[in-house]
């Protein structure tokens, strides 16, 4: 992993801490190119907190949780102005976007602070080795403290930065989700998990809710110059500060057609593109792509070149009502 210090290198705590915000509801192998090309356009803490907040959005467009990317940039300003991360839990907790696990990651991996940070992979692998049966949130506190009692040994104590990530790849590469490594694994022999026959189902989960349908329009439109309109997003609340087609609310119920006229950014020959759907944290979104060309766009917004729109801060759902405007050859 490319945050990783070499053997006999110190970990750089700002790639750290970059790496662990990235990662937060996203896979490893989709981080990496991000993580890639956002350090090379932000080489280090301070080019991150001198850079404008439209250039760090559309550095971040594609990763989601667009709250994380505003939190980010302001931890930057915050840790620059400090003139380096703090090296106590108590001064990252401190710091914006940053909890009990991000601080604890960059705490143990960046500062050798004797502390266990707890993912998803580090859950799995306390809950086995302690078969912890206890579900969801009441797990939580058993947990805690398993993995307290694991970083407890002299070995943890006396490396937490390696303990904490070789922690980590034990549980993403030994004791996976479904048809664990027992035989690979370290802890085999004392995993009550194992010797209870439970391994394999543990933890616990509780069941998923439904997520709602909501719905919405949105529009793309092109003048005769090829430019599209544009507009940007209220900065705070979901995808705050992020850049959009002209659109219309969501809401769980499907729009009229004449509900839909009257959302439309001017007056045009609308084209029915299609609908995409798309999964946010709480909720599926539906949405209807009108389409419509003119000779001329006045309408709140800027416009940007449709040859243009890979350098926006377009989040994904964004990107799919793009892609199936551009997919219609008649647009």
């Amino acid at each position: 992993m490319p945050w990783r210090a070499v053997p006999g290198e110190a970990a750089d705590p700002y790639r750290v801490w970059l790496s662990e915000i990235m990662l937060q509801q996203t896979t490893v192998a989709a981080v990496i190119p991000y993580y890639e090309k956002f350090l090379t356009r932000f080489p280090t803490v301070q080019a991150l907190a001198g850079a404008d907040s439209e250039h760090v959005m559309q550095a971040w467009a594609g990763l989601g949780y667009y709250a994380r990317a505003r939190n980010l940039h302001a931890c930057a300003q915050a840790v620059a102005a400090f003139r380096g991360f703090p090296r106590t839990l108590e001064g990252l907790r401190a710091l914006p976007g940053i909890g009990p696990y991000t601080a604890a990651a960059v705490g143990a991996i960046a500062f050798d602070i004797p502390v266990v940070p707890i993912d998803g992979n580090v859950e799995r692998v306390v809950s086995r080795v302690f078969a912890i049966t206890a579900v969801g949130a009441l797990a939580k506190a058993p947990i805690a403290a398993g993995a307290a009692q694991l970083g407890a040994d002299d070995a943890a104590q006396a490396r937490p930065s390696d303990f904490a990530q070789a922690l980590f790849d034990l549980g993403a590469t030994v004791c996976t989700p479904t048809s664990p490594s027992c035989g690979a694994c370290p802890w085999e022999a004392g995993c009550a998990g194992r010797l209870a026959g439970i391994a394999a189902s543990l933890p616990r989960k509780a069941p998923k809710a439904v997520r709602p349908v909501r719905y919405g329009v949105h529009f793309w439109v092109t003048d005769a110059l090829g430019q599209v309109l544009l507009r940007r997003r209220p900065p705070r609340g979901l995808l705050g500060g992020m850049t959009e087609l002209p659109g219309t609310a969501w809401r769980p119920e499907p729009w009229g057609v004449a509900e839909r006229e009257d959302a439309a950014p001017m007056p045009a020959m609308w084209r029915d593109a299609g609908e995409i759907r798309h999964g946010l944290t709480h909720f599926e979104l539906r949405v209807q792509v009108l389409a419509a060309r003119v000779e001329r766009i006045e309408a709140h917004g800027f416009l940007r070149p449709k040859g243009a729109l890979a350098a926006e801060a377009l989040p994904s759902v964004m990107r799919k009502c793009v892609a199936l405007a551009l997919a219609d050859r008649l647009i």
